[in-house]
């Protein structure tokens, strides 16, 4: 099964069209290393929770958009040989991000079940 790297993260509202010109630059750079796609989605219905949400997760301030995204991988080798590969890519390491890192979430999953 397919393994994914999932992102959320707190993108300021004004920086869509950077967000989205990031997006593209790096799928060049994640289908270069395997990929076989990657999803972005900007958040349009993010309610606020009780005990926890998107919005908290992310530490969301005024005038930003919490989204998430994820590449999906043939598989969990493909993913860790392409990070060590990407982590000393002169063209990602060179880029700055339309948002604040210090507060996204990522994480590695395996996929169990597809419908």
């Amino acid at each position: 099964m397919s393994f994914l790297d999932i992102t959320v993260i707190p993108v300021p509202a004004g920086n869509k069209a950077a967000y989205l010109e990031h997006s593209r630059k790096t799928t060049v750079f994640f289908k270069e290393a395997g990929a076989t796609s990657i999803t972005e989605c900007w958040g349009e219905d993010v309610p606020e929770g009780k005990a926890t949400d998107f919005r908290k997760a992310v530490d969301l301030k005024d005038g930003e958009v919490v989204c998430v995204g994820w590449i999906t991988w043939p598989d969990k080798a493909v993913r860790d040989a392409a990070w060590e590969k990407l982590m000393t890519d002169e063209r990602m390491m060179g880029m700055e991000m339309p948002f604040d890192g210090k507060r996204m979430i990522f994480g590695g999953f395996d996929v169990i079940a597809e419908g």
